[in-house]
């Protein structure tokens, strides 16, 4: 299962790097130990109030870890990536495993980063996250980097592997062999005994990750890796930190204004996550948002929106009755027919590839659509999965209180198709399956964004993104407070806005970034 929304923003028809980095060996920092700032702060325990209370007593974290020196030096390959190149320096940060236990034992966190390109006039470091939960940074920065050549001009560009991703302590759940065999499980189960089967791989795809994880299954939340976000930015030596949030990367930020407005410098979302919704919500909204740009595709092609969302519906029960053929010899399933339509709504420059897509299928040819599915699923031609679904998992289920039954799934699908008929019944069982029987309870109900006394926070959001809904942008805003969170709104398509071809969204992000200029809450880019 993969749950919409939850993604890196970045077009599935790309193949990703996977470059993880190690510390550099002793190999020195150009600029010497970095400058000390104000020491982080851990969270005392995880309470039934959620982590990310910071009305919460705190304890200042060891010595040993806020004086630790960060040995930048040339990054290694892994997983059969090449290194980056390019002037691309790598290290690991130590962070605690537990913050509740900030002596105990520690994890290594990988970073990446590249230093500004401008003559005297830096202001500091800025620190991306791109998604998922789940998504690498260190992987991700380096091919994305030149959409964010301005913006290097001043800033060091730096981005890490959260804990539980790549190359911190990495979690894989599933061998590749293991997670091709469960494409057969019916993500729509329509009889009783497919949804025995459903929820039976649910089961064992947790505990899969709780044979691989042990311990650190409880500690890969949200919170914590706000929390790390924060050693780094002292270890960078920054008073305040300037951050880059994506998707999944915008809940990430919300957090951590929220444990540490007086530590907020200049934080960007884009592709904004509602953290007032719960799980069922979530869901609901992200069905939303990718009917919605199934509709906004259909129209661009001449269609009929609710005819053309038909025609696809009708395909997906064919296929749900008989997959297709495809030339590699594996089959399209619906599920992964679903999933390979949803992913070619993340970038508008997938449209004409997912027109073509569901021509072949029509003719009996399910090639082009698995292959947009692989794409989704991020599965490589020789069979390769990345793990960042894993983490995905692991960290949402972490996150979240909510488990939703069976029992309700069933009754909320009616609700599901009437948003969608083409995601709505998956969407509806990914709500009871996603953390089903999960091995270790969740944490919060929804995320505490909430960052009174922060400086201004912008806030994109874009009327077309299927996956993190329009509507998610003012919430976020308003969770933020008064005076805090500023909305920009984008009148586009995909998933995210920067760098999709707008000079208004680009101009007014940069001017935050680099000048500090805050737009007028509410303004509109049309194009």
């Amino acid at each position: 299962m993969v749950r919409f929304g939850r993604a890196a923003a970045i077009t599935v028809a790309g193949a990703l790097l996977v470059a993880a980095c190690g510390s550099g060996g002793g190999s020195a920092d150009d600029d010497g130990s970095p400058t000390r700032r104000e020491h982080p702060s851990a969270s005392s325990s995880h309470s039934a109030e959620g982590p990310s209370d910071r009305a919460r007593a705190t304890v200042a974290l060891p010595a040993s870890l806020t004086g630790q020196q960060l040995h930048w030096g040339p990054c290694k390959a892994s997983d059969g990536g090449a290194a980056p190149g390019g002037g691309w320096q790598c290290s690991t940060m130590k962070a605690p495993m537990d913050y509740a236990k900030p002596d105990g034992k520690t994890i290594g966190i990988a970073l990446i980063r590249a230093r500004s390109t401008g003559h005297g006039s830096r202001i500091g470091s800025l620190v991306f996250n791109f998604g998922g939960p789940g998504g690498s940074g260190v992987s991700l920065l380096p091919p994305f980097a030149g959409m964010y050549g301005a913006l290097q001009e001043r800033y060091d560009l730096v981005s890490f592997d959260p804990r539980g991703v790549g190359a911190s302590e990495g979690l894989r759940c599933r061998s590749d062999r293991q997670i091709q065999a469960a494409e057969s499980v019916d993500l729509s189960p329509d009889t009783s005994a497919e949804e025995k089967a459903f929820f039976h791989d649910a089961a064992d795809f947790g505990a899969g990750c709780a044979r691989a994880a042990g311990p650190l299954l409880s500690h890969l939340s949200t919170a914590e890796t706000a929390r790390d976000m924060d050693l780094l930015r002292h270890l960078l030596g920054d008073d305040k930190l300037h951050y880059f949030g994506i998707s999944y990367g915008t809940e990430l930020g919300g957090v951590y204004a929220h444990l540490f407005p007086q530590h907020v410098g200049r934080l960007l979302l884009d592709a904004v996550v509602d953290p007032t919704a719960d799980s069922m919500t979530q869901e609901k909204n992200q069905t939303r948002g990718f009917q919605r740009a199934l509709d906004n595709y259909l129209t661009s092609t001449g269609q009929n929106a609710d005819k053309g969302t038909e025609k696809i519906a009708d395909l997906l029960k064919r296929l749900d009755a008989k997959p297709l053929p495809t030339s590699g010899g594996r089959k399209l399933t619906q599920s992964l027919a679903v999933l390979g339509i949803s992913g070619s709504l993340y970038s508008k420059q997938s449209w004409q590839q997912l027109t073509e897509a569901l021509r072949l299928a029509e003719e009996g040819d399910g090639t082009t659509l698995l292959r947009l599915a692989d794409a989704y699923n991020e599965r490589t031609a020789a069979g390769h999965y990345s793990t960042q679904s894993h983490a995905q998992r692991a960290i949402s289920c972490l996150d979240s209180k909510e488990r939703d039954t069976p029992a309700r799934a069933k009754q909320e699908l009616s609700a599901f198709r009437a948003i969608s008929p083409v995601f709505g019944d998956l969407m509806a069982w990914d709500s009871a399956g996603w953390c089903h029987d999960w091995p270790v309870p969740g944490l919060e109900d929804t995320p505490a964004v909430s960052a009174p006394g922060a400086p201004p926070v912008l806030v994109v959001g874009n009327t077309g993104d299927p996956a993190t809904p329009y509507e998610g942008a003012r919430k976020m805003a308003d969770e933020l407070g008064k005076g805090v969170g500023i909305e920009l709104t984008w009148k586009g398509q995909g998933h995210g806005a920067y760098g999709s071809g707008s000079s208004c969204v680009d101009g007014t992000v940069n001017a935050y970034l680099i000048d500090g200029k805050v737009p007028e809450d509410g303004k509109v880019c049309a194009s």
